[in-house]
């Protein structure tokens, strides 16, 4: 733990929460500002939509892989060093996208981009690196409640940007955002790690410890699986509401908040009643919460009765679901060995944002021209009830061991 107490703009001093809160903030951002904007860069670049899409599973697939070994990384060269080159790498990727003058290009810079990811994985870091553990939770909650925010404004923020200026106003924005975090990144956070001089290969030589756990599979199963259907909603619901609906950038970007409003409200009840429910009950909650909702979804859109209203509407319930699922799925993780904690978040969170990028990937082909919207509710709905399966196999395994489920 780190002695000194806090002081604001000292970079000799552990940083601020508002640091860690905006710092985060920026990696949530960076994932979704632009969705409302697909439709109008791909006809920017003269591409199919389908190609264009890829920039939201290629981004996901990078960050999964750094999610990996960002954190080993930097308890080998500290949490501020980590984060300020990441800072840096994230603003010329980010200058690339904006100069980029064909599709590819685009791609290859948006790519680049997830290396802010470090802003997501590391802010926990520092908050576990300066407090005790009863302490690190309440402030990691402070933390994770203002990227919560994000998301929820984020493709509203992007789709009046891009109807009043055109997409790149989007990545502009991100611009000037990360040079403002890079700066108080560097004047208010301090060195919180204790530099440890072991190797990744010795980090990653623990992973066959979670690999042959059934219930760690069981509950990155359920977290996956329960998020992939938000990750193929994060790749097809763009066409959906330009294409199918004829709805407008920032119209689109307005109709994204009801997932996220469904989300918060699900971390809110989460955090009220998972000590009381218990946690495998509460991630069974939140999967048949959202496998119903889609399934309603799904019922509605084969009546052909389905609209810009109810298709987005409905979407709440996947908030809501994934709200109440993921944080318990989470902490189910790090419950199978404690003493892996941290490998344990960091390999079941390359795995869920993986599996999420590889759902993204498949809403883009799911969705042709011509397309209805049913495919992707389909693809959403099959992957919410893998997640009741998955949670279901990791109560029946609790039972079989005597846990308490």
């Amino acid at each position: 733990m780190t002695a000194s107490p806090p002081r604001f703009l000292d970079p000799t001093t552990p940083p601020k929460v508002v640091t860690l809160v905006l710092l985060a903030g920026l990696s949530a951002l960076t994932m979704n500002i632009f969705l409302p904007s697909l439709p109008g860069m791909a006809t920017w670049f003269g591409v199919p939509y389908a190609l264009m899409q890829q920039s939201v599973p290629l981004y996901l697939a990078l960050s999964a892989a750094l999610q990996i070994v960002i954190g080993p990384i930097s308890d080998r060269f500290g949490r501020r060093k980590v984060l300020l080159w990441s800072l840096v790498l994230f603003l010329i990727a980010t200058t690339g996208t904006l100069l980029a003058p064909n599709a590819t290009v685009f791609l290859i810079f948006r790519m680049a981009q997830a290396v802010i990811a470090a802003g997501m994985v590391l802010s926990r870091a520092v908050v576990r690196d300066m407090v005790a553990d009863a302490e690190a939770a309440s402030m990691i909650g402070y933390v994770t409640m203002g990227m919560s925010i994000v998301p929820m404004i984020g493709p509203v923020i992007g789709g009046y940007l891009d109807d009043a200026f055109g997409w790149k106003a989007n990545f502009a924005l991100l611009l000037v955002l990360g040079c403002g975090v890079l700066v108080l990144v560097w004047a208010d956070l301090g060195e919180t790690a204790t530099i440890r001089r072991v190797s990744l290969g010795e980090q990653i030589r623990s992973y066959p410890g979670l690999l042959v756990s059934r219930r760690f599979w069981g509950y990155t199963a359920a977290a996956a699986f329960s998020s992939g259907s938000f990750f193929a909603y994060l790749g097809g619901a763009p066409y959906v509401g330009d294409k199918i609906f004829g709805l407008s950038s920032s119209h689109v970007g307005a109709l994204f908040a009801i997932t996220a409003l469904g989300y918060a409200s699900g971390n809110f009840l989460a955090g009220r009643y998972s000590m009381r429910i218990g946690m495998n009950r509460m991630v069974l909650a939140g999967t048949l919460v959202t496998t119903g909702g889609l399934g309603a979804l799904a019922l509605v859109t084969l009546a052909g009765l389905s609209g810009p209203t109810v298709f987005f509407g409905l979407t709440v319930f996947m908030g809501l679901g994934n709200g109440l699922a993921l944080p318990n799925a989470n902490a189910g993780m790090l419950s199978v060995r404690p003493e892996l904690a941290g490998t344990a978040s960091g390999l079941g969170g390359a795995i869920m944002i993986g599996g999420g990028a590889a759902l993204a990937a498949l809403a883009g082909p799911l969705l042709p021209p011509g397309s209805t919207e049913l495919p992707l509710v389909l693809l959403m709905l099959g992957s919410s009830a893998a997640s009741v399966i998955a949670i279901l196999l990791v109560i029946r395994r609790a039972q079989t061991i005597g846990l308490d489920t």
